[in-house]
């Protein structure tokens, strides 16, 4: 349950990343992975997606060390589609939250759940 929950919510979270500034793919997997477990392969695709949805731009920047590094950029329909991916989370949460605590009162009730 835990990896489609991810797969469902990682759009959001690369974009609430990218909403913090400007960033490059490995820079992307290595803020993701300090909470949650991400590897290099998924976030290619996905920011191809990003970028075919028009939620992200890239650009190309020197690198000191090695070829250009491709930076992605929020878009403004991207920033709209965080917004609204936060609240539907949110409302989501709470549902959730809803139904795990009515479980709680009634099991202190001590009825069967």
């Amino acid at each position: 349950m835990k990896t489609q929950l991810k797969k469902g919510t990682l759009d959001m979270c690369v974009l609430a990343v990218l909403a913090r500034g400007d960033s490059y793919a490995y820079e992307l997997v290595s803020t993701l992975s300090a909470t949650m477990e991400i590897s290099e392969g998924t976030i290619y695709p996905l920011m191809r997606r990003l970028q075919a949805e028009a939620w992200v731009s890239t650009y190309l920047v020197e690198s000191p060390s090695g070829p250009p590094r491709k930076y992605y950029s929020l878009t403004g329909p991207g920033r709209r589609s965080l917004l609204e991916m936060e609240g539907e989370w949110r409302s989501f949460v709470d549902e959730v939250n809803g139904v795990l605590g009515q479980q709680g009162k009634q099991q202190s009730k001590g009825e069967n759940p």
